[in-house]
């Protein structure tokens, strides 16, 4: 059985050259990596938080939509031993996530589009990348973040020294473990009735938790299409010969 940190160096889940996350932007644009691809995603960003003296020990908040760079920056964090604090768009905010109120990060991942709304609630750390950033039309919601896919690019797919990161080790915030991350994802991935060799149509507008779009999935082997338009799940599902859309009867 899968628990997060062997969830956390995906290649071989998917066929090697299959995709194993597939993005549909709401314009349309289809990406799609293969389980080495976002493997080697996953390792830049532990070589980016590598640089930045972060480890076992260290924490990360993360203000990121389902998308194809979460799932890297996630990945990439959790095989350094990072605890994640996640904080969803249905929290409008920090200060009201309980545990993580007042208590200081190592590290601050945000979408470029939640910066302005949530401004005043995220927490200052001396390490903060924004997601889609767009500096030439708009840089003044951009100052003093560097920009995620930038600063990754820049290191290799090799995961520099990890750490030993244990099933009993706090996984996120709130002090969940990685192992009892991996047995939510499992359960979740049994009631919904996902199996290896599955590909899941998910609507992330619905189901932004990542133990829903990432890990239950990831837990049993089965391939991810993230889809950001509701109205355009059948078609999708039609298009990349999905076997189900998550949170509908087989």
């Amino acid at each position: 059985m899968r628990d997060v940190p062997q969830l956390v160096r995906p290649a071989g889940v998917a066929g090697i050259d299959l995709p194993l996350l597939t993005h549909y932007d709401p314009d349309g644009r289809r990406t799609a990596l293969t389980a080495a691809e976002l493997g080697g995603w996953a390792a830049r960003t532990a070589g980016l938080l590598h640089d930045c003296g972060l480890g076992s020990g260290s924490r990360a908040a993360v203000l990121l939509p389902p998308h194809w760079r979460t799932a890297a920056a996630l990945l990439g964090t959790w095989s350094l031993g990072v605890a994640v604090s996640f904080h969803l768009a249905a929290t409008a905010g920090l200060p009201a996530i309980g545990p993580d109120a007042g208590v200081p990060f190592d590290v601050v991942f945000a979408a470029r589009e939640r910066l302005g709304s949530w401004l005043e609630d995220i927490p200052d750390a001396p390490h903060r990348f924004v997601f889609g950033a767009e500096p030439d039309r708009d840089p003044r919601d951009v100052i003093g973040w560097r920009d995620f896919e930038a600063e990754a690019a820049r290191h290799p797919m090799d995961v520099p020294a990890p750490a030993l990161v244990r099933t009993g080790s706090a996984a996120s915030g709130d002090g969940t473990t990685y192992g009892q991350w991996g047995s939510i994802a499992r359960e979740i991935a049994e009631r919904q009735d996902l199996r290896a060799g599955d590909r899941i149509v998910i609507d992330a507008t619905e189901h932004e938790h990542p133990v829903k779009w990432l890990l239950a999935p990831l837990s049993v082997g089965a391939s991810i299409i993230l889809c950001t338009d509701p109205a355009r799940l059948d078609e999708i599902a039609a298009a990349e010969q999905a076997t189900r859309v998550f949170g509908r009867p087989a």
